[in-house]
């Protein structure tokens, strides 16, 4: 691969994780359907978990591997119901395998806040993405994420 189609690869590979943001925080599921491989597998597992205390403060959607779109986008929709979340992502280390695979870190900071009824108000969350992405009829997409975070601080409700 020539360095221009390199370039042009880590450009839209840029692109499609600034598209997977901004569809998990408009809750925008086609959108997010359009980022991630068919056969995506995410691990969230202990992305709500402070790694100083080890309190997992949401369980129930951060406690297995998804494996399937279809299995991202129903624990995506279930565990940011009445969520509202504003996700960053910076400092991307992308590398290209070759012109049709390709790998990423990216430094990452969100903020969620929660529904009346959930036990925190806020979850301030720091870490990397881990990802891995394929290129599937010319167009690139999430094929693994894993998401490790440094560091939770939380608001109580």
């Amino acid at each position: 691969m020539d360095t221009l189609a390199r370039l042009s690869a880590i450009e839209d590979i840029k692109q499609l994780k600034a598209r997977y943001f901004r569809g998990v925080d408009t809750k925008d599921w086609d959108l997010m359907a359009d980022v991630l491989a068919p056969d995506v597998t995410c691990d969230y597992r202990g992305s709500a978990t402070d790694p100083a205390t080890g309190v997992n403060h949401a369980p129930d959607a951060t406690s297995g591997v998804l494996v399937g779109r279809d299995a991202v986008l129903e624990n995506l929709r279930r565990s940011l119901n009445g969520v509202v979340s504003a996700h960053q992502g910076y400092l991307p280390e992308i590398e290209i395998l070759d012109a049709d695979a390709a790998t990423g870190i990216w430094a990452m900071f969100d903020i969620l806040r929660f529904p009346p009824a959930y036990p925190l108000r806020e979850l301030y969350g720091y870490g990397h993405y881990y990802e891995h992405y394929v290129r599937i009829g010319g167009d690139w997409r999430i094929q693994r994420l894993r998401l490790e975070r440094l560091r939770v601080e939380t608001t109580p409700a």
